[in-house]
């Protein structure tokens, strides 16, 4: 299962229209907003990889974060700025490859919502590269994808928690992983995890 290139991301936003992907959820993933509540953050420097449609990123402004939104296509960060000034909120959205990133630091709060489980084993590193140079210590780092509970192998690839401790120790203190689900455009929200996790 490789991850999809620029061609194919942008492909598919130039064929849908952005309520249609099946990875659309329009308010704050609830996983998200119950995370920040509890560990009352409102406010800092935060990061969504892999924006898309701009939705999370959105609504992390609302809340009032300084927020940068990034994505490998040129559509969805179009797409994602319409969507913010729609909403008259302020985002930076940035074009960018999140395994071969120019992001520039630091965050205190990085959200992923589908890109770490969408990457192959070989392109962890860079992944994780790009993490370790934008990410403040003490910094946190949520992160949602498919659970291996999730039955079939349509879609992106899925992951047990061990596999996140392996992935992300000793760079991040795995904090805690929950069974959740995927909160997006199928009838049935698809198994997932949920992991937050705080940059030594």
């Amino acid at each position: 299962m490789a991850v999809r290139g620029y061609k194919d991301w942008e492909e598919q936003y130039r064929a849908e229209e952005s309520e249609e992907l099946p990875w659309f959820y329009a308010p704050l993933d609830p996983d998200v907003l119950h995370a920040l509540e509890a560990r009352g953050l409102r406010r800092g420097k935060a990061l969504d990889l892999g924006t898309g449609p701009g939705t999370q990123a959105i609504e992390l402004a609302k809340l009032g974060f300084e927020v940068t939104g990034s994505d490998i296509s040129a559509t969805a960060i179009k797409r994602a700025k319409d969507r913010a000034n729609s909403h008259g909120v302020a985002v930076t959205f940035l074009e960018d490859d999140l395994v071969d990133s120019r992001l520039v630091g630091p965050f205190k709060l990085v959200m992923d919502r589908g890109c770490f489980h969408a990457i192959e084993l070989e392109q962890r590193e860079g992944y994780l590269e790009t993490l370790s140079r934008i990410v403040e210590p003490g910094g946190v780092l949520l992160l949602k994808c498919f659970s291996h509970k999730e039955p079939g192998d349509k879609g992106p690839r899925r992951l047990r928690p061990d596999e996140l401790h392996t992935h992300f120790e000793p760079m991040f203190e795995v904090q805690s992983i929950d069974e959740t689900v995927f909160q997006c455009n199928f009838e049935e929200w698809p198994r997932a995890l949920f992991a937050q996790m705080i940059r030594l």
